[in-house]
């Protein structure tokens, strides 16, 4: 036996296109915030400025002002890219000075700054590396 189904139904609602009329929209794609930084090309390293901590050892908060200019300010700071001919071996045959993922401390000036969401970014040549660090909070920043 068929059931019926009863010859009321629910009117549909359609609700207008709220679109631009000629424009297509496109998906957006999801932004990997990786996918933001410059890639260094030659000889160049993309490298963080060090940022301090907002509360010193005593508790005493700083101020934003204050810590965006010690970011500025500091010579020391994380690799995050390294360009394709950095530290070739016909430049440097005893090996690298440093890795992706390193601290390293450079000159106070040293380098393109580059201003990004939330601070910014240098670019530096692979000869302006000084030294390395294990950890960058045992280096005394003054600015």
């Amino acid at each position: 036996m068929k059931k019926e189904q009863s010859s009321v139904s629910k009117p549909k609602v359609i609700l207008p296109d709220n679109g631009l009329v000629g424009v297509k929209t496109e998906k957006k794609k999801e932004i990997n915030e990786e996918s933001k930084l410059p890639e260094p090309t030659g000889w160049r390293l993309l490298v963080l400025p060090f940022k301090q901590k907002e509360k010193t050892k005593g508790g005493i908060i700083l101020a934003e002002d204050t810590i965006e200019r010690s970011q500025v300010a500091s010579n020391c700071g994380l690799v995050l890219r390294m360009g394709p001919h950095c530290y070739d071996k016909d430049r440097y045959p005893e090996g690298p000075w440093c890795k992706k993922g390193d601290w390293i401390i450079f000159a106070r000036y040293a380098g393109s700054r580059i201003k990004i969401d939330g601070g910014e970014i240098r670019l530096l040549n692979d000869d302006e590396v000084l030294a390395t660090v294990e950890n960058p909070e045992d280096i005394f920043h003054e600015f």
